[in-house]
């Protein structure tokens, strides 16, 4: 899929610099996916190792995303490396900017996706209104270079924010997730071929791109009980890194994806407004359709939800600390204990929200390592989760009672000791 080159895009003369974006071959959506899925499985990796909870981490990513967004503005053509790295950074920065959201702040998942939706409108809105055009193939201004980024800012951030939310509505997994975004891009793929818009349909797609490459990182990551492969976030970003390292080579060395200047790279095709306004109407029919599939899904029984209400939760049997602690590595405990700390350490100082944030990190390590910890012991793993489960309850309560709080932190601090 790519967007219609206009006269603009053949000459440089001196008020304007050469494009620094990629043409938008198959590589192009190769990478994008890519991206997006360390965006997500990179972010939640970071988060969890740091060590220094959501809001820090995002600080951080937010500083260098300063710094390699002016990387890029300096250079003076598209170079592949500063350019992919840049989006790999936007996408981490994106999905913590909406975790910090829905994790932090109790935001609803509706609530961010609509405002994330309403902030997108508005960039193109004076985009197009300043520019007269939202193609990429025309970014070839300081001005439109950063009207650019900024949409690709806030379309990661969408695109984590309504990924999330069709999660929690449709109660799906990962690993069949994926098949809605796969679908709608498909679809507008096939619009894009039968005369809609062109701009519409990257832009569309692109979107699409971020809940796709999500769920893929999700999939690969989450724990096999939950419908995963099982790799964990680590092995996820370092497979998927790697790949993009690969193709950033590939196309630097065989310049696949370089808008030429010299003269067009494809025949564009000629714009049928007849034909835009039909392919219009089929993407309001997708769009009315997709929203059905998930008014359906939302109303059907959850399968984790079922299975809960269906069976008995297990008993399982008081360990003392050995018994609950000795089948698995040291370490391992030792970072659930660290973690842990923190958060008793962040309630003891009042920080409510710091310590919600905080706990978050113990949800997300301990899920890492199911699928390596419980079958080592299953007993000692369903008595340690149950007691985690407690202290997230308890943070999470929409009126939290500290007493409770600290009382579910120092028992499962006791049990991991």
């Amino acid at each position: 899929m790519t967007t219609a080159t206009t006269p603009e895009t053949l000459r440089t003369p001196a008020r304007q610099m050469l494009n620094k974006v990629p043409e938008v071959t198959i590589w192009f959506w190769i990478i994008k996916i890519l991206c997006t899925t360390v965006g997500e499985s990179f972010a939640d990796w970071i988060n969890m190792n740091l060590g220094v909870g959501l809001i820090n981490t995002a600080l951080i990513f937010t500083a260098v995303l300063a710094g390699v967004m002016g990387w890029q503005l300096t250079t003076k053509r598209y170079v592949p490396f500063v350019y992919w790295l840049t989006v790999v950074v936007v996408s981490v920065t994106g999905t913590l900017y909406t975790d910090i959201l829905t994790d932090s702040q109790g935001v609803p998942l509706a609530l961010s996706s609509s405002v994330f939706a309403g902030l997108l409108a508005v960039v193109f809105g004076i985009w197009y209104a300043r520019e007269r055009t939202l193609s990429v193939h025309t970014i070839t201004t300081r001005p439109r270079e950063l009207f650019y980024w900024l949409a690709v800012l806030v379309t990661f951030a969408l695109g984590t924010a309504t990924g999330d939310w069709t999660l929690e509505l449709t109660g799906w997994t990962a690993g069949v997730s994926v098949f809605l975004p796969l679908g709608l891009i498909v679809a507008i793929i096939l619009g894009w071929r039968l005369g809609a818009n062109a701009v519409l349909s990257f832009w569309l797609a692109y979107i699409l791109t971020r809940p796709l490459g999500a769920n893929l990182g999700d999939w690969f990551g989450s724990p096999s009980g939950d419908g995963g492969l099982g790799l964990g976030t680590a092995i996820t970003s370092v497979i998927f890194l790697g790949a993009i390292l690969a193709t950033v080579v590939y196309l630097t060395i065989s310049r696949r994806d370089v808008i030429e200047t010299d003269g067009p790279t494809h025949t564009p095709r000629a714009a049928d407004p007849a034909r835009e306004r039909i392919m219009l109407g089929y993407y309001a029919v997708l769009a009315v359709a997709t929203a059905a599939l998930l008014v359906w899904a939302h109303h059907q029984p959850h399968a984790a939800v079922a299975s809960e209400d269906d069976t008995p939760a297990p008993v399982t049997a008081h360990l003392t600390p050995k018994q609950a602690t000795s089948p698995f590595p040291p370490a391992e405990i030792a970072k659930f204990r660290t973690i842990a700390t923190d958060t008793l350490a962040k309630l003891d100082a009042g920080n409510q929200s710091a310590a919600a944030t905080r706990v978050t990190d113990l949800e997300t390590a301990w899920d890492d390592g199911q699928s390596t910890l419980e079958p080592k012991s299953g007993q000692s793993w369903h008595f340690l989760d149950s007691e985690i489960d407690q202290v997230l309850t308890a943070l999470r309560a929409p009126s939290p009672d500290k007493a409770t709080e600290v009382k579910a932190l120092n028992t499962l601090l006791t049990s991991l000791s």
